[in-house]
């Protein structure tokens, strides 16, 4: 799958007047209708790029794409299962092109190690590994044609480390940081970039319990350098980072955005 030579292929270095402008470029976001997933479309939108938001359900996406249009920005619904792969070749039936791709969509599942049956670890693996895996290549041939790409996984802090209780998610999101490595060295050639984010603690709605847990959080204050929880819009800089000509010659990279929680002994 060999890129070109345009101004927005190789010569893509020397885009710096409007280094983090996405005006133009279409992205799609996994996960995006809520938590990390929906602060990412905001962020890339704000740049200017169009963003697919996907999501199961189509409600909450035909929200956020509202409040996106409302704010001056461009987006629409994309609501399918990333984990069928027949929905997933229909919904890119629909697109002749695609700039951006964000696998943000996942599962958790914290549980003992002998406590998951094997459909546990099929299921598991399949929504945070298989499917980013399936996503990524049917974005890689849209992106080949056209000799420009941004893939962008959302991995985890509990990529590089472990705690107990959590094996199945660790591993597949270990897994997805070495996909984003392998992914970078193959697709390069045709001037497609993979870098991944490994977010830490956010005050999501999907960690309220924690976040209103007093001990967890001076527990936190005492783990991370920046001794707090992140603010979920925090996320979107990594993104839009990423996904602009600014990153364009980073590749294969997990850019933390933790707070300091893995740098901090």
């Amino acid at each position: 799958m060999p890129g070109n030579n345009d101004s927005e292929g190789r010569g893509a270095r020397h885009q710096t007047a409007r280094p983090f402008d996405l005006h133009g470029r279409i992205a799609l976001v996994t996960g995006g209708g809520r938590g990390l997933g929906a602060e990412i479309v905001k962020g890339l939108a704000a740049s200017g790029a169009h963003v697919l938001i996907n999501g199961r359900q189509r409600q909450p996406l035909e929200q956020l794409a509202a409040e996106v249009q409302a704010l001056g920005g461009s987006a629409e619904p994309l609501a399918f299962d990333i984990t069928d792969e027949a929905a997933s070749a229909a919904a890119f039936a629909q697109m002749s092109r695609l700039d951006i791709l964000v696998n943000n969509a996942g599962m958790r599942d914290r549980r003992a190690l002998h406590a998951f049956t094997l459909d546990d670890v099929r299921r598991l693996f399949g929504a945070n590994l298989v499917a980013p895996f399936d996503l990524s290549r049917r974005a890689a041939k849209l992106m080949a044609r056209q000799g420009w790409g941004r893939i962008i996984n959302v991995t985890s802090i509990a990529g590089p480390i472990a705690r107990q209780g959590d094996a199945l998610y660790t591993t597949a999101k270990g897994g997805l940081e070495a996909m984003t490595r392998a992914l970078a060295a193959e697709l390069g050639v045709c001037v497609v970039t993979v870098n991944a984010i490994a977010p830490g603690y956010f005050a999501t709605p999907a960690n309220a319990t924690m976040t209103n847990d007093a001990a967890v959080t001076d527990w936190l204050a005492k783990r991370t350098s920046l001794a707090r929880w992140g603010d979920p819009a925090e996320i979107a800089g990594a993104a839009v980072f990423l996904a602009s000509p600014a990153a364009s010659y980073v590749t294969g990279q997990v850019l933390a955005v933790d707070g300091g929680y893995l740098a901090h002994f």
